[in-house]
């Protein structure tokens, strides 16, 4: 795989505007900088410049034409449910760099939800975890997941700030082998609104896991929050294969 050093010029021109407007630094629906300005900018000629705005116009993150300046548009990248398990394997696999800052790996006595959800007692012990996550530095997800003991005590030999939890957990031979991924909306709480660097009350896209082993034991509960302008989530399925989506009551009906 080439480093980003040695990709052509205009590839790595892209990249940089793709930052740019992910980050909000050139914002949505204002035009971004001509081309004279990026060609000063990076000492370069309108050539790669010009075809690394091609290649994001191609991508729907610039709109415009036909005489009319460019203007950003940040779109946000489908996680299909074959990589629901790995935020990690996810990012990778559409060309960005994941990343994730932990916020805390304790040690706790398990909440009547989390009890109830993992089949367990109220007040065994549990080991939680939340880590922002990031695509290309910025924040897209706030992570909140309590594993069964058994499971995440390896966690404290482990670094998260380092990569995927799910990478380690499998590479110790833990049985991740199924998940089932309930999705709403939710407004943001004080606490994901500054982890997540958004006004509280926030719509954000939440997704709660109840991941288990082959033999169907619970071993993680675990609730995750997006902001919609950083993913959006398919289903594929096919004609003999059909994907089946229930509607529940909740408590509250």
């Amino acid at each position: 795989m080439k480093t980003s050093d040695e990709l052509p010029l205009h590839q790595r021109l892209g990249a940089e505007f793709q930052r740019r407007i992910e980050s909000g630094e050139w914002p949505e629906g204002e035009p971004v900088p001509s081309e004279s300005q990026l060609c000063a900018e990076f000492g370069t000629s309108r050539g790669p410049v010009r075809q690394a705005l091609a290649m994001l116009r191609r991508e729907g993150s610039l709109v415009g034409g036909r005489g009319k300046p460019p203007v950003a548009r940040r779109s946000a990248p489908s996680q299909p449910f074959g990589t629901f398990l790995s935020f990690t394997q996810w990012a990778r696999s559409i060309g960005r760099e994941p990343g994730q800052t932990t916020v805390e790996v304790a040690r706790r006595r398990a909440t009547p939800e989390a009890a109830a959800r993992l089949g367990l007692t109220e007040g065994e012990p549990v080991v939680e975890l939340v880590r922002l996550r990031l695509l290309d530095g910025v924040p897209a997800m706030l992570e909140r997941s309590t594993f069964v003991h058994e499971v995440g005590r390896i966690l404290f030999d482990f670094d998260p700030d380092s990569g995927s939890v799910y990478e380690e957990l499998l590479r110790r031979e833990v049985d991740l082998h199924h998940a089932r991924h309930t999705i709403d909306a939710v407004a943001a709480e004080p606490g994901d609104a500054e982890l997540l660097h958004v006004a509280v009350g926030t719509p954000l896209l939440r997704v709660r896991r109840l991941t288990a082993s082959s033999q169907g034991v619970p071993l993680e509960d675990a609730d995750d929050r997006y902001l919609p302008a950083m993913a959006t989530f398919t289903i594929e399925n096919t004609i003999n294969g059909r994907t089946v989506i229930g509607r529940y009551r909740t408590e509250e009906d």
